[in-house]
């Protein structure tokens, strides 16, 4: 606490304004991984990948970020077709627009007018529950991070919850493993309506690299799923914006 009270004297604020500012990536932030080349690519360029997350059909290349662990093995061998980009945000609304390229503005349309009516009917503060589904761990130190004194969440009206029955929005992390899939969608059947799911993180998303035998998969292969957050892990902030949208209160792809 100390440390935080010299830097609040040494520069006043430190608590990040994000959304009403824009928070910056530090340089060399490894946020999504976009295809600068996609046109004639080798099979072989499947190989790369130890999650399948690329494929290559006709000489095209295709990129799922929902299945992409921001390992660069495909910028290390492809430079010329894959780079890092430094941004936070990431999340999707739809799992079909993690797929190197966006959803149509008329898939997107009435998700946006269904989030709009949650966000008017839980009025000012929402509560957050987070479940473990099977997660690495990596997840954990990242949604815990929103709490501290530079995300502080709770100046926006989010809060965590220890009780499903209590909570408006789930926050699910880590493959569904066979184990916590009864108590995952218990968690989820007894949240009052309305209610919207998160998916946090590439495992969430699509499995990872336990998607085949180890898990279940993503949570959408259980429980409808509002917002997709990829990477491994996400960034507070990108797990923030990935809040925000499953609440209604930012437009996908803006501030």
């Amino acid at each position: 606490m100390l440390e935080w009270f010299v830097r609040g004297l040494g520069r006043r604020r430190v608590t990040t304004r994000y959304p009403a500012r824009p928070e910056c990536p530090p340089a060399g932030f490894q946020g999504r991984i976009d295809v600068l080349d996609a046109a004639g690519a080798s099979p072989e360029l499947e190989r790369t990948c130890p999650t399948g997350a690329i494929r290559v059909a006709d000489g095209m290349v295709r990129l799922d970020r929902g299945r992409c662990i921001l390992c660069g093995a495909c910028t290390r061998t492809a430079p010329d077709r894959f780079a890092f980009r430094s941004t936070y945000e990431t999340a999707s609304w739809l799992r079909s627009a993690l797929v190197e390229g966006a959803a149509g503005e008329e898939e997107v349309e009435p998700l946006r007018r269904t989030l709009a009516d949650q966000v008017r009917a839980l009025r000012r503060s929402v509560h957050l529950r987070h479940v473990d589904a099977g997660s690495d761990g990596s997840e954990e130190w990242e949604i815990a991070a929103l709490t501290n004194p530079f995300y502080d969440v709770n100046r926006l009206g989010l809060f965590f919850t220890a009780s499903p029955r209590h909570a408006d929005v789930l926050l699910v992390s880590g493959g569904v493993t066979h184990a916590m899939r009864a108590p995952l969608e218990r968690a989820w059947e007894v949240m009052p309506e309305p209610k919207a799911l998160v998916a946090v993180g590439t495992d969430a998303c699509s499995g990872g690299l336990a998607a085949d035998g180890a898990t279940l998969g993503g949570v959408d292969a259980l429980l409808p799923v509002d917002v997709y957050v990829p990477g491994s892990p996400p960034s507070p902030i990108a797990i923030l914006h990935g809040i925000l949208l499953a609440v209604g209160a930012l437009r996908e792809g803006a501030r």
